[in-house]
């Protein structure tokens, strides 16, 4: 038996345009330029808050508006403007069938990742769904996936973390467990070996194969 705790955006699901909208949305309320697709993709992926700061150079004393009117937008339309990935159900029916434990460790605020898994009908699989917090108390993809590890009462050596940032990768080498990198989702091949995935995902039948050998 494997536990196997899966990212959301980019992993499970192809959350782009809302997300995007949603960012979008926000920069109109504040006034800012809207930079280039490469750009706001890259804010796929990290924390909210990180990625307005780091990436969207945002300032500090607009950063709390900033993930205020996100928000406004993604819990009325952005979080349904996505889609499962192709063979993620046929993933996770197999896995469940043969009784590997799932759970989702998402650096998306815990409320709306659970709203999204329901409505794609895919929270039956998970014994347990682990997201940031709204207040930022927990909002690091190490201390989201050590909470999802302690509710799973999982064991480590037969653990492993898929993911396709490199927020995966580090979250899952700072608790001591291989991470498999997906190419279907939001990171790159590079990025990805960057920071030290264990193997390469090019399709979920992959993921698949090497939980066999767990």
């Amino acid at each position: 038996m494997a536990f196997v705790f899966f990212d959301l955006d980019g992993t499970l699901t192809n959350s782009q345009e809302g997300i995007i909208n949603s960012i979008i949305y926000s920069l109109k309320k504040l006034n800012r330029e809207i930079p280039n697709e490469k750009i706001l993709k890259e804010m796929i992926g990290p924390p909210l808050i990180n990625g307005f700061a780091d990436i969207l150079q945002i300032p500090d004393d607009e950063l709390e508006a900033a993930v205020a009117f996100y928000r406004e937008y993604f819990s009325e339309k952005g979080l349904f403007e996505n889609q499962v990935y192709a063979g993620i159900i046929d993933l996770l029916k197999q896995l469940t069938k043969e009784n590997h434990v799932l759970a989702v460790a998402t650096s998306k605020p815990e409320i709306f990742a659970k709203k999204i898994l329901k409505h794609f009908q895919l929270e039956q699989y998970f014994s347990t769904i682990v997201g940031a917090t709204l207040d930022g108390s927990q909002s690091q993809k190490d201390e989201i996936l050590a909470q999802a590890i302690l509710n799973t009462r999982a064991n480590k050596k037969q653990s492993v973390m898929i993911g396709d940032r490199r927020h995966d990768a580090i979250g899952a080498n700072h608790n001591h467990i291989p991470c498999i990198g997906v190419t279907w989702g939001f990171g790159s091949v590079e990025e990805l070996k960057e920071n030290g995935v264990y193997q390469i995902a090019n399709h979920p039948n992959e993921i698949w194969k090497y939980i066999q050998s767990i």
